[in-house]
């Protein structure tokens, strides 16, 4: 009887610890993933605000106003 009690307490222990390694391989997965996460979220805002601006420039250009400026006009 204590040799199956002793294999039972044995097998819980390593599933106790398979366990736990699977947590933090988890919980470091979900670090990696928020942090690169994040990366791509700050790329995105400066492609968006890169955008905008072309598009402000190109806007001030197509009103006349960086024409007058720059002498690009003929008239």
């Amino acid at each position: 009887m204590e040799n199956k009690d002793k294999a039972k307490e044995e097998i819980r222990k390593e599933r106790e610890e398979v366990r736990d390694e699977t947590n933090e391989l988890r919980y470091e997965a979900k670090k990696q993933h928020e942090k690169h996460t994040g990366k791509v979220n700050r790329l995105w805002l400066w492609l968006g605000v890169l955008v905008l601006i072309f598009i402000l420039l190109w806007w001030l250009y197509s009103i006349g106003m960086f024409e007058d400026l720059t002498g690009v006009s003929n008239g």
